[in-house]
């Protein structure tokens, strides 16, 4: 915790402003607090859940001593998150004298708004994608504006002014990144290795200073809500008004983002979010990309977690059942001491996990694809993009040389009221040669393994003819020996991931 003790407060940087604050509550939002306490409109509120991104800000932070600048929908980041942050809002980007950013004027000249609700949003959005890429890809503008709606001027203009941004200025001269030495050294200034503790209105609030230090707090507080990302958490608050003090923040602590690797597999820390998987998994099992480009919206991917996603244990996340396929393994902790449990068993039932008080998921370890391996994932939803899976299947499977089933994972959410392997239909599929008959033939062991509901995102028999399906598609993309290759070394195969 450091020499000094706890401190009462959070410390960060809004725009060019240094701000202290000890009147902090768990369940405060940055964008209330931007909105209400400072008067800075500009920032809106849509949807409250982090669907909508007119919300969305931009949050430095330091990243292993690197200053980062990520969009975040700040309707559910929680205020105390943001300590040691710097908080850039559409206000900061217009000049002094009154001359727009380069993304603001793009957006004019090329009729970008209408009704302008969405715009700050849609700025702040295109503004982190221009820092960190001048000459964007239409790829890359559209996997930016996945976490942005408009419902009235539509996306083509939008588009245009995301081509265009550079014509109007170059990222070099830009404020923020003239000022990037110098925030660096503020925010550098404000990590102070100490514990934070903050009591405000009946609500408590720990920043741990470290993971040790994490452990001790998660064995000390009672019934404490840990928030990594908020992208479930945030949604308590502005959704179930539900009270989450005492709050404990993991979202700061770089040694949980670590990742190492040995032969034999690769252990990621649990408060690694997608953006930063992004840049790791699919290198190791490349039907990663397409499922994490379908994971929320940019805003969601930079702020929601790996450990987070499996540690909520909701039956249709979407990590669960690619990495239950991979036979992955938790690493649990509870104080000084340490378990490994294989991901499946991880799940008893609903909302009901293997995790004894005072324990928390710290990493998880992967083992590595054999070369042959075929392994694929599939998400179905009612949209493509940032939209919750009705469905989700994932298969890792290896033949023997005459072509038989070796060994075979499937794993589904959506599909029980946890993320669940298929072990009725592996088992008959096992030492079964990989045809289309054989496939057929296992389709009727589906209704062994599963009953599922019917809600507002599928029925019951649609997510059973999906599963079906699902497998069947598996068996048509590697039936032949180059479609096996196919799977696992190219990554953005649409044929792999698009639902």
């Amino acid at each position: 915790m450091g020499n000094s003790g706890p401190r009462t407060c959070i410390r960060f940087i809004l725009n060019g402003h240094d701000v202290v604050l000890s009147d902090v509550a768990a369940s405060d939002t940055l964008l209330d607090y931007l909105r209400l306490r400072r008067g800075m409109v500009g920032s809106k509120e849509g949807c409250a859940a982090g669907d909508c991104g007119a919300c969305t800000t931009l949050i430095g932070r330091l990243r292993d001593g690197r200053l980062v600048y990520e969009a975040v929908d700040s309707c559910i980041r929680l205020l105390a998150s943001i300590d040691g942050c710097h908080v850039v809002t559409v206000e900061h980007l217009t000049k002094p004298d009154g001359r727009l950013n380069p993304i603001q004027q793009a957006m004019v000249d090329t009729h970008g708004s209408q009704c302008g609700f969405c715009t700050p949003g849609i700025v702040m959005s295109l503004y982190a994608m221009w820092l960190a890429s001048p000459s964007p890809s239409d790829a890359t503008i559209e996997r930016t504006l996945q976490g942005n709606l408009c419902r009235c001027t539509g996306y083509e203009p939008v588009m245009k002014a995301a081509r265009t941004i550079s014509h109007y200025g170059s990222v070099a001269d830009d404020p923020l990144k003239q000022t990037y030495d110098e925030i660096q050294t503020r925010l550098d200034k404000l990590h102070d290795n100490r514990r934070v503790e903050i009591e405000h209105g009946g609500s408590r609030i720990i920043l741990p200073a470290n993971v040790d230090d994490l452990a001790d707090a998660i064995a000390t507080e009672r019934n404490p809500t840990i928030v990594s990302g908020a992208t479930d958490v945030g949604l308590w608050v502005t959704k179930d008004m539900r009270a989450i003090s005492p709050a404990i923040f993991t979202g700061h602590l770089d040694e949980l983002k670590r990742v190492t690797e040995n032969d034999a597999s690769i252990t990621i820390g649990a408060g690694l979010t997608y953006s930063e998987a992004f840049a790791i998994l699919p290198k190791h099992f490349p039907a990663f990309s397409g499922l994490l480009k379908r994971i929320g919206g940019e805003q969601v991917r930079n702020m929601g977690t790996i450990g987070g996603n499996i540690a909520n244990g909701s039956p249709i996340a979407d990590t669960p059942p690619t990495l239950i396929v991979l036979g992955a393994r938790l690493i649990l902790r509870k104080g000084k001491s340490r378990r490994t449990l294989p991901l499946e068993d991880f799940f008893i039932d609903y909302k009901v996990q293997d995790r004894q008080p005072g324990e928390f998921v710290e990493a998880i370890e992967i083992p590595k694809l054999n070369p042959a391996s075929r392994f694929a994932v599939y998400k179905i939803s009612k949209r493509r993009d940032e939209d919750i899976s009705s469905v989700l299947g994932a298969f890792h499977l290896t033949l023997n040389d005459a072509n038989c089933v070796e060994t075979i994972r499937i794993a589904y959410g959506g599909m029980a009221g946890i993320p669940k392997r298929a072990k009725a239909v592996e088992d008959s599929l096992l030492g079964q040669p990989w045809t289309e008959d054989t496939v057929q033939a296992a389709i009727g062991n589906f209704a062994k393994d599963f009953a599922p509901l019917t809600d507002m995102r599928a029925s019951a028999e649609y997510r059973m003819l999906v599963a079906q399906n699902l497998l069947r598609r598996f068996h048509a993309e590697t039936e032949g020996a180059g479609e096996a290759v196919r799977l696992v070394r190219h990554p953005d195969s649409e044929a792999m991931h698009h639902g």
